[in-house]
């Protein structure tokens, strides 16, 4: 016993060694997230700022910025004569494509005269993976791929295809979605600076053909067929305090159309326009009408660039001299709001056209509040006159993939039998019945057979094959995306976590946490692989387990963990992701043991080696995903099968590895891993206690030997209670069928329809009680101001007066409050499939998860509501 404690001591040492050590291991990772100068967007002298010469070997000079989009000249000498050697680029002048995190990799990109790469250089990646999972190393020798390969070639992730001239890059294992994004800002980069200086065709768009129809239309026509947009900018949005008022809202629309110019500014305003617009040139006006901020740019000059404003178009940009504005005098249209900047731009290049997508572009900085970095960035309103004030309509785009739908396409047998595995997993499972009949004690291989195959699949595939491993970080980015901003494509850009998340989700929810974490979590099952190995070779004498006390108490510290890494990720998710170390499914499946640090290896090796004689001891004690999939286990509609014998007969408890199974012979099922054991015996009439005994009464008797009903018991021979066969003591025992003693809500009693569904409600929404009332008055009285300053602090967040972080606060303090006020009075949850009135009294746990779980979805709701109302504002 004294070496068990040990060992599980070592491993916690190991543990804390790793996550003291894990943020300087990765120290060098100077890309991650690192400060540029906050003028590089804007600078003239690019070169000044940034590493110019590592991107272009040999040139001894640069340029400063010019074209656009912006480029810098590369040459041999400072000196007369000089050689143009070509030319360096920084992608996010160019385009802004976002990587898996949602935010660009910042490249400086070096390229001869001949369009050929010369250099690549990630100045700047927000790709957390890049950094915990998969060395920074793998994106520069992905970046290498491109040297002496011209931006003419049609370049993509995967195998070459020559027969379609296609040159392939051989992709970053588990970093897909992030290299498919960065091919995509190479080739866009290169291809907007190879067309503006002669490399490579200009791009060529049919100028518009115009539908006039000579009708005039009034602001909120113009507004409501989309030939008027609207541009606006929240104050959060570039990390100022949240107001009322907008950081600057524009609107802006096409002036060439006869229909929307003549509305907007009047026969003869439109007549004089035409007369100073040459062949192929196009205008379009900007109006602010809220906001302190100018759109012109504070430091604009005569002869300068309005540095805050440019077209986009496709892969082109275009921006806008003293020269190529037009004052605006007025708007003519009925119904025009009132404005304090206006202009007319005109754009002159021949490449622009109207009767394509474009997209206003509003450039500025954004303030990092927790670390009071700047950023550049663009906030973007995309334009493309109606199809009916086109001849013909709008024309066909071919717009390219977006990078998560590249992932799918290139992969899609391989996500099809990955779908077909889970779904026969799930079928298996349902199953389980049958299967657990056709098995005993002895010979469980009708279960194992396919157990066992889906753990062997789970490492070899999933895990090491695939990189599918689930991840705490996943969690933590799913309850962020929930409460902010949910976006699709973030989570579809993996395919086999997003199918995986599909699984975990539906099948918590149905069966518990044990079916993922018991039979297709990689690492889980790594360690019970190692555990049944070591079991078979000969070292059964030394495995054991935890003494029941001490398992009680270590199994908490999961959750610990999951709420610390929860906590943390509200002030720093870069912080989060790099504690959530404590996982080791990154250094497993990922990279490798010896790819990494010796602390991250040591700590792998810890929890495998300790898997020999303590069956899946980090599931059990250390996992925070699987803490974190354990609380919506509480409300899991299908649990295992429990007979009234088995409050008294321990040989489940005795055979359960997970130590889910208490005294009184209830399952826990946030702390099960469904290896079904307890089922086989629960039909077995030999492995079965109870069962065992009955059967041989009746064969000492000479009686029928009739089969197990559902409800663990030989089905009675002649029409009476199954009671004869539950011993005194279990008849006088706790049913171990639930989880806790069950409770019975009198107020609930007997309702149906209406009156069931706003007692639901009531019940869900109303914490107070008339026996919280009696046994803690102070309690009660204290929530209902707690209860008004959180619905105020709704209304101030609805209003912009209150900042995201301070309403989760008010949110969680009003959990807390709900947790303790529940316990005092509402001390009860259900049990099962929530259209079912069966309920259980609640311990600490569960209402925990029950008040978390359903307070998360009613503040995600409310952000959901709160934003849609700013939209429509």
């Amino acid at each position: 016993m004294i070496s068990l404690r040990r060992q599980f001591a070592t491993l916690l040492l190991v543990l804390l060694a790793a996550l003291w050590l894990a943020p300087r291991a990765h120290a060098a990772a100077g890309a991650y997230e690192a400060e540029l100068p906050a003028e590089l967007s804007t600078a003239r002298d690019m070169c000044a700022l940034v590493p110019c010469k590592d991107v272009f070997p040999g040139a001894s000079h640069f340029s400063e910025r010019k074209g656009q989009p912006p480029y810098v000249e590369a040459y041999d000498q400072a000196s007369e004569p000089r050689k143009l050697l070509g030319y360096v680029m920084l992608s996010t002048d160019i385009t802004d494509t976002p990587a898996y995190s949602g935010k660009p990799v910042v490249t400086l990109i070096g390229m001869d005269t001949q369009g050929r790469f010369v250099g690549v250089k990630v100045l700047k990646h927000s790709e957390p993976i890049l950094l915990l999972g998969i060395p920074e190393s793998a994106l520069l020798k992905f970046n290498a791929q491109y040297l002496g390969k011209s931006v003419a070639d049609k370049i993509e992730v995967g195998q070459s295809r020559p027969d379609e001239n296609v040159l392939g890059l051989d992709a970053i294992s588990g970093a897909t979605v992030t290299v498919i994004a960065q091919n995509q800002v190479m080739m866009a980069s290169g291809s907007a600076v190879a067309r503006q200086v002669g490399i490579l065709a200009p791009t060529v768009r049919e100028p518009a053909r115009y539908a006039e129809t000579g009708r005039r239309l009034s602001w909120a026509e113009l507004v409501q067929q989309g030939t008027v947009q609207r541009l606006r900018v929240q104050p959060e949005q570039v990390g100022l305090d949240k107001g009322p008022d907008p950081f600057i809202e524009l609107w802006f629309g096409d002036l060439n159309h006869p229909d929307i110019g003549k509305s907007l500014l009047g026969e003869n305003g439109w007549n004089n326009l035409r007369l100073q617009l040459k062949e192929g040139e196009h205008a379009f006006f900007i109006v602010r009408t809220g906001g302190k901020e100018s759109f012109k740019g504070s430091g604009f000059v005569r002869g300068g660039i309005y540095d805050r404003v440019q077209v986009r178009q496709g892969a082109d940009s275009f921006t806008f001299r003293d020269l190529d504005a037009l004052n605006l005098y007025g708007i003519e249209a009925a119904g025009a709001p009132s404005y304090n900047e206006s202009v007319i731009f005109i754009i002159r290049s021949p490449a622009f056209s109207a009767a394509y997508p474009w997209k206003l572009s509003f450039l500025g900085n954004r303030v990092d509040r927790a670390t009071g970095t700047r950023s550049f960035t663009s906030f973007d309103t995309p334009y493309w006159l109606p199809a009916a004030m086109l001849q013909g309509g709008r024309p066909t785009i071919n717009e390219p993939d977006a990078p998560w739908v590249r992932v799918w396409k290139s992969r899609a047998v391989e996500i099809a039998l990955f779908a077909a595995l889970l779904i026969a997993v799930t079928v298996v499972y349902a199953l389980r019945e049958k299967l657990t009949r056709l098995s005993t004690h002895k010979n469980k291989w009708p279960v194992n057979a396919f157990k066992y195959s889906f753990w062997a699949l789970s490492i070899g595939w999933i895990g090491f094959g695939a990189m599918a491993q689930p991840s705490i970080t996943q969690v933590l980015t799913w309850f962020h995306a929930l409460l902010f901003q949910w976006t699709w494509s973030l989570f579809l850009s993996d395919p086999f976590i997003f199918l995986f998340w599909i699984f975990i989700i539906v099948t918590v929810f149905l069966f518990g946490r044990g079916l993922f974490c018991g039979w297709m979590c990689p690492f889980g099952s790594l360690q019970e692989g190692i555990y049944k190995i070591a079991r078979a070779v000969g070292l059964k004498r030394f495995q054991t387990q935890l003494p029941q006390k001490w398992h009680d108490r270590l199994k908490w510290v999961k959750y610990a963990v999951f709420f610390g890494l929860l906590a943390v990720s509200m002030f720093s998710m870069g912080l989060a992701e790099k504690l959530a170390e404590v996982e080791p499914f990154k250094t497993t499946f990922l990279v490798g043991v010896l790819n990494r640090a010796w602390p991250y290896g040591l700590f792998v090796a810890a929890i495998l080696g300790v898997s020999i004689f303590i069956e899946r001891p980090y599931c059990k004690y250390i996992c925070p995903l699987g803490a974190s999939l354990a609380m919506p286990s509480t409300f899991r509609w299908f649990g295992l099968k429990r007979k009234q014998d088995c409050n008294s007969c321990k040989a489940c408890a005795v055979g359960c590895g997970a130590q889910a199974i208490d005294a009184d012979g209830r399952i826990d099922h946030r702390e099960c891993l469904h290896c079904l054991d307890c089922m086989i015996l629960y039909t077995d009439t030999k492995g079965c206690p109870p069962l065992a005994k009955e059967r041989k009464r009746r064969e000492k008797d000479g009686l029928e030997i009739t089969p197990i009903g559902k409800n663990g018991y030989f089905i009675p021979i002649h029409p009476a209670t199954v009671q004869d066969q539950i011993s005194a003591k279990a008849a006088k025992g706790p049913d171990p069928r639930m989880p806790t003693t069950p409770a019975h809500p009198a107020h609930k009693a007997g309702s149906q329809g209406l009156r069931w569904i706003g007692l639901e409600l009531v019940d869900h929404l109303w914490p107070w009680s008339r026996e919280g009332w009696a046994s803690r008055r102070a309690l009660q009285i204290a929530g209902f101001s707690l209860a008004l300053a959180a619905s105020v602090a709704w209304v101030m967040t609805a209003l912009g007066t209150l900042s995201t972080g301070a309403i989760i606060g008010w949110w969680f303090g009003w959990s807390v409050y709900e947790v303790l006020i529940r316990l005092s009075g509402k001390r009860y949850v259900k049990d099962g499939p929530w259209w079912r009135d069966q309920y259980r009294r609640a311990g600490v746990m569960d209402m925990l998860s029950y008040v978390g779980f359903k307070n998360l979805l009613i503040g995600a709701a409310l952000f959901l509501a709160i934003k849609a109302v700013v939209g429509l504002a």
